[in-house]
């Protein structure tokens, strides 16, 4: 059995009081039953923390290396001909001047492409890329 003591300011009385309550099972026995697991609101935040970190980490991950598989020019280390255009001079007779066997069109279309004109027109003392299979 086992005995409670209060003092008489804990519950209103002048003098301590026992109280003698009998304890139904052993200290060491096992507890039967299935238990629940019940997680308080802090136990929560750090199991998702938890379960998170392998995300973040990985965002992070294949955002850093990326870049990597960036699409780069295939004649990034190319050096090209250039020719000055001169007075009176347009895309047309440069095509020809370069790929006389080549059709002027295709030729003009490679050169504009290559040196990002918005059009065929050229100005007097612009430098233009040749491309590198009508470089002589």
């Amino acid at each position: 059995m086992s005995t409670a003591v209060f003092t008489g300011a804990s519950i209103g009385t002048a003098g301590p009081v026992r109280v003698s309550a009998p304890i139904s099972a052993p200290i060491s026995a096992p507890i039967s039953g299935t238990g629940h697991l019940r997680l308080t609101r802090k136990g929560r935040v750090v199991v998702t923390t938890l379960a998170a970190i392998p995300v973040v980490l990985g965002a992070v991950f294949f955002a850093v290396n990326g870049g990597g598989a960036a699409a780069t020019s295939s004649s990034s280390g190319a050096t090209f001909d250039y020719i000055t255009v001169t007075a009176g001079e347009s895309l047309w007779q440069i095509a020809g001047e370069v790929a006389p066997t080549a059709d002027p069109r295709e030729v003009i279309s490679d050169i504009v492409h290559l040196n990002q004109l918005p059009s065929s027109e050229v100005q007097v003392g612009e430098r233009i890329a040749i491309p590198l299979q009508y470089s002589h």
